[in-house]
């Protein structure tokens, strides 16, 4: 039998100090996975949370550090929501320029201030509070719910892939729901439907087997800086495009209905130039979701050689290095692109040394999917505000494990505000926002409750 979710809002007004203070209380635990600190503790932590709310939950090894792995079964062949979140934190330096302690939730102005508070320890307990304030108004969830928290995502969720290749029976489902990341800066509740993907090099010219006097060794001994200069023109031309052979390939051209959300999504572009620090931008907005969610990027992220201090230092550089990040969109593989970016420097610069640094393959789910359409309804009806949706994040994030390897349609609905401070001093999450996380789960979940009884009535 069909039920209305007028129980949610007042459970949830009832409890607001009850839900700060848990979340407090994981909060103050230390979880920085890059530093191995706090690590265990969080996810027993986490686990012990779960299991209080009577979802089933164990943490479950892999190479690196737990996942904490729960599940509220409704029945097995009921519609399944697979939710994904990461318990592990950034660390918090520089330490001078917080306000107060980064491991001590402090409320000022409507905000929790905490590292941790909005990615991703709020949000995540959020969706754990939102079965909890189901469970307790209904007596029973109306779909089967699966949980993932993860303990390494600040480390590039190194060891996720292989624990989803690892446990694809366990981790069936219809639909993978992740809260992570700031919602849009103009308020309104966004949905995130992909992601870009993400390549890593570095390169290295060499020289001379040390540094050499510029003007004694001058014309006679090589300068490895011109070798990578000389060879960067040969990569790009002067409108931007890769030249690399068969760099466009396979990249999935945007559908007619993803261009119109393109139009619909909000642009200001003084708005925008003042906080990117850079005033000459003139793309129109369509323009500049385009670049930013379709388009592949060739980015130099740092390039070293010689001497950079004070004065001068007249010499000619033993070696050169540049990093690259290559941004790219759905249908491109990583490999495949390394692959070519190596060839084309062989042929070009065969003394230059590519090494890979890492890579997160694209990852995009249809915006015409009808679980789409479910969860946006979902979002609507949670902050009564029409939700904008982004068929994909100009960033990357480990979302290709559920769309490539589960073969998941995956959706991303922020909870955190736009000013979270994210890896930054000062991280903060509005509390409004964490209780309409809760609010929003909790209809997340009743829709796609009421979406598999018509499916199968149907």
């Amino acid at each position: 039998m069909a039920v209305s979710l007028e129980k949610i809002e007042p459970i949830i007004c009832d409890r607001k100090e009850q839900y700060l203070a848990q979340l407090f209380t994981l909060l103050r635990q230390k979880s920085i996975s890059t530093q191995n600190d706090g690590i265990v503790e969080c996810a027993e932590l986490l686990r012990e949370f779960m299991e209080e709310i009577g979802i089933q939950t164990r943490l479950i090894e892999t190479k690196g550090n737990p996942v904490v792995y729960g599940q509220l079964l409704k029945n097995e062949s009921a519609f399944t929501l697979l939710i994904y979140g990461h318990y592990d934190v950034q660390p918090p330096d520089p330490l001078e320029e917080w306000l107060s302690p980064p491991f001590e939730p402090t409320i000022r102005d409507g905000k929790i201030y905490c590292r941790g508070a909005g990615d991703n320890k709020g949000q995540l307990m959020a969706q754990v509070l939102a079965v909890k304030t189901y469970l307790d108004a209904y007596g029973e969830l109306p779909i089967n719910v699966k949980f993932v928290f993860e303990g390494e995502e600040e480390r590039s969720s190194v060891n996720l892939p292989s624990f989803v290749q690892e446990n694809k029976e366990l981790l069936k489902a219809d639909l993978v729901y992740t809260s992570d990341g700031p919602s849009h800066e103009s308020g309104n509740p966004l949905i995130l439907l992909g992601v870009r993907g993400n390549l890593k090099v570095q390169l290295t010219a060499a020289g001379a087997d040390w540094d050499n006097h510029s003007g004694n060794k001058g014309n006679i001994v090589p300068n490895p800086v011109w070798k990578l200069i000389d060879l960067f023109h040969t990569l790009r031309d002067g409108n931007e495009r890769v030249l690399i052979e068969g760099f466009y390939d396979n990249i999935r051209q945007p559908t007619e209905f993803e261009l119109r959300l393109l139009k619909e999504i909000p642009y200001n572009r003084d708005e925008i130039s003042e906080k990117i620090g850079y005033k000459d931008l003139a793309l129109d907005g369509e323009t500049y979701y385009r670049r930013l969610m379709f388009e592949p990027t060739f980015n130099i992220s740092g390039f070293h050689s010689g001497y950079g201090g004070n004065g001068v230092k007249t010499i000619i550089p033993s070696k050169a290095t540049a990093k690259m990040d290559i941004r790219l969109v759905a249908d491109q593989d990583p490999e495949d692109i390394y692959q070519k970016f190596v060839r084309h420097v062989k042929k070009h610069a065969p003394d230059i040394d590519v090494q890979f640094m890492g890579a997160v393959d694209p990852s995009r789910t249809s915006s015409n999917h009808e679980l789409v359409k479910v969860v946006t309804s979902a979002v609507r009806e949670a902050y009564q505000l029409e939700p904008i949706i982004q068929p994909s994040l100009g960033g990357s994030l480990p979302d290709y494990v559920w769309t490539k390897l589960l073969g998941l349609p995956s959706i991303v609905v922020p909870y955190a505000n736009f000013d979270e401070a994210n890896h930054s001093p000062n991280e903060n999450l509005n509390i409004d926002h964490f209780f309409n996380g809760i609010k929003c789960t909790c209809h997340v979940i009743h829709k796609l409750g009421e979406h598999s009884r018509t499916s199968i009535t149907i």
